[in-house]
């Protein structure tokens, strides 16, 4: 389609303004048809090819969300084109060198973001269904986008979080790896057997399901505190998340307290006594005896 026949077409009806109404329109349908195009033939071989590479979801996402974005460029600049409006890429750059001072200044944070997220999709620290926390807050992430990453709190509360804060400071991401170590410390009493303790810790360990024999349990004389002394038991499991975590250790822990109550060892707490007396002078005349 071009804008000088639909030009002629429109006058011929007597429409006004027909040279504005024609390039518009040519403008209109080039692009609908160039973005239709792109989205059909071009996204489809791009995610195929990404998919191809093994790449994660987190790092196909803002990929294909670029190409998009190239894809509306390429389409107003052969719209700009056939609409005779002239260069697009030369009114592009008319229009950015105008307004460079303003948009940087204002882009500030939403460029500081993009960059950072640029950064988490090259240094993979996390990947979405990872459990992270960082700043005193944890949960799952959910998505990671060029701006922000979302991330589920295990109280199901969604947190939009700007990219720049989980690149600026420290993230711990306990399920990096395939195995995670988790530590308790027991505290039983002076007067019982450490030796015996250290068993059953161990006994419990290796009966759970969840706990991995390789790298195997074990346990360490850590503290001895005012009323107790404290046996860290060191374990392992395997393929972890948030919720096999908590599981594992809870079920753990009252395994060994069970065990604990049944062969008589004690696990004290501690209790303060609060001793003394309350001595009151100078009250000689201020009380006076009674009179009979």
């Amino acid at each position: 389609m071009q804008v000088q026949p639909l030009t002629d077409l429109l006058n011929g009806f007597g429409v006004p303004a027909a040279g504005s109404i024609a390039s518009a329109v040519v403008f209109v349908v080039a692009f609908v048809l160039v973005y239709a195009l792109g989205k059909a033939i071009v996204l489809p071989i791009v995610d195929r090819s990404l998919k191809s590479r093994d790449l994660d979801t987190h790092a196909r996402r803002p990929l294909k969300k670029v190409v998009s974005i190239g894809v509306v460029f390429v389409a107003i600049s052969v719209a700009f084109g056939m609409a005779d409006y002239g260069n697009f890429l030369q009114s592009l750059a008319t229009i950015a060198a105008a307004a460079t001072l303003a948009i940087g200044f204002a882009m500030q944070d939403v460029i500081q973001n993009f960059v950072a997220g640029v950064f988490i999709y090259t240094d993979k620290p996390f990947r979405i269904g990872d459990w992270i926390e960082w700043d005193g807050n944890s949960g799952v992430v959910e998505d990671i986008s060029l701006r922000v990453t979302r991330v589920r709190t295990f109280d199901n509360e969604l947190l939009t979080v700007p990219n720049s804060n989980l690149t600026d400071g420290v993230i711990k991401n306990p399920v990096a790896k395939e195995q995670l170590r988790l530590k308790f410390v027991f505290g039983i009493d002076y007067d019982d057997d450490i030796d015996e303790a250290t068993e059953i810790i161990l006994d419990e360990a290796r009966a759970h399901p969840e706990i991995m024999d390789d790298p195997e349990p074990s346990v360490r004389l850590v503290e001895l505190g005012d009323s107790s002394v404290g046996l860290q038991s060191r374990i392992w499991i395997k393929n972890p998340s948030r919720s096999d975590f908590v599981k594992t250790r809870a079920e753990y822990v009252k395994a060994v307290k069970q065990r604990f109550d049944a062969e008589d060892i004690n696990m004290p707490y501690p209790n303060r006594t609060i001793g003394g007396g309350l001595e009151m002078t100078g009250l000689d005349g201020v009380v006076e005896p009674a009179d009979d």
